[in-house]
């Protein structure tokens, strides 16, 4: 998808959170942004904390919502990131150094580490940071109990 596909998602979801800001009279404004393969939105300022919910569960609605928006008018199924207040990259952060603790203690002889079950966005943060680290990592487990398993095998680096 070219940066002008990613923009015009970007530029559909504002339009939509938009006027649900306005529907449920919420201050907040919005940012758009393309990260690498997909287009970011984030709903800052005001006090909008609330629509990050529990664990990130008002959010994930949100996104899904949006997400939804964009194919309404795009046709085809879009796989923006949205965040709230800087909720998913501080989340983002502490999964990064959860991965590490594991990546070193799997560099210490332990076999494999198993991680507490995570959202789909946890898990692929914490794969990416483990395929980084040139070790392996897979999902286990189903629905809410998926979670990662860090091992020791290592990826095989590509020339």
């Amino acid at each position: 998808m070219s940066d002008a596909d990613l923009e015009r998602e970007g530029d559909i979801a504002a339009d939509f959170l938009e006027e649900l800001l306005d529907i449920a009279d919420l201050d907040g404004d919005i940012d758009i942004a393309v990260e690498g393969d997909r287009a970011a939105v984030e709903i800052i300022g005001g006090s909008v904390g609330h629509l990050v919910g529990r664990d990130g569960e008002v959010l994930d609605a949100l996104q899904e919502l949006t997400r939804l928006a964009v194919y309404r008018e795009t046709g085809e199924r879009s796989r923006l990131m949205l965040d709230v207040s800087g909720h998913r990259a501080q989340r983002r952060a502490e999964l990064v150094a959860i991965a590490e603790a594991a990546i070193a203690e799997v560099r210490t002889g332990v076999e494999s580490v198993a991680l507490d079950p995570m959202t789909p966005f946890e898990r692929k943060v914490v794969h990416d940071a483990v395929a980084e680290a040139g070790l392996s990592s897979s999902s286990d487990g189903s629905g809410s109990s998926r979670h990662v398993v860090i091992s020791a095998a290592l990826v095989a680096a590509d020339d």
